[in-house]
């Protein structure tokens, strides 16, 4: 899941970020409107995380401008504006998909964005299985043959793409921007190195098959 932060507190904005990262999200920051939309229109996020009191252009602004787009991001108002009056309004008249009063807690915040995630599409199913691997969502554990596996978030990301994929490869700039940010250089080794140590996680190194020009795919 990838998620812009539009928020100017700059120690609040990092950490949510920091969290929803540790929660195997893909999470970019704005410290300002113009900025937010900005990146919206250059990058597909499924989820912004909105403060509406932004520098330059509004949280008002940038939701009201984002909804005129063909497949906007779900808007997700995170604000000290708490009145019922500023939900109605921010829920009907700006169009946002949901609104969390500052202050907030955080496992509450984790549970909307992951709610307004499974509106874009289809529910996918909780628990994944394939090649004696299992894989739970919602618990965020992961085993193999019965044996649990401790996986960072990244590489609990990395395997839950991979077997979303049922055996397609899914390539290299794919894993980058739906895992990882926008600070990272497509050119580096995280992707390769987080390969590697899964690999080694699984106890079966050829599990996850590299297809040159393609990427990798979990193979029986």
């Amino acid at each position: 899941m990838r998620v812009l932060v539009a928020e100017d507190h700059h120690v609040l904005a990092r950490t949510v970020a920091t969290g929803l990262r540790r929660q195997a999200m893909a999470v970019d920051v704005a410290g300002s409107g113009d900025e937010a939309e900005r990146m919206c229109l250059l990058t597909d996020y499924d989820v912004l995380i909105l403060d509406r009191d932004l520098p330059v252009m509004t949280g008002d602004e940038v939701c009201r401008r984002l909804r005129e787009l063909d497949d906007p991001p779900r808007i997700l108002m995170l604000t000290a504006a708490g009145a019922v009056t500023d939900k109605v309004y921010g829920l009907t008249a700006l169009g946002a998909d949901d609104y969390l009063s500052k202050p907030f807690d955080f496992a509450e915040l984790v549970a909307r964005v992951r709610a307004l995630s499974r509106r874009v599409a289809k529910p996918p199913a909780v628990v994944l299985r394939q090649e004696g691997i299992t894989l739970d969502r919602t618990r965020r554990e992961a085993s193999m043959d019965g044996r649990p596996l401790e996986l960072t978030p990244k590489e609990f990301a990395v395997l839950q793409r991979l077997m979303e994929a049922q055996g397609a490869p899914v390539s290299h700039t794919e894993l980058v921007r739906t895992i990882w940010d926008e600070n990272l250089d497509p050119r580096t080794s995280a992707v390769r190195a987080t390969v590697s140590r899964l690999r080694g996680k699984l106890g079966a190194p050829g599990l996850i098959a590299a297809d040159t020009g393609e990427g990798y795919r979990l193979c029986g």
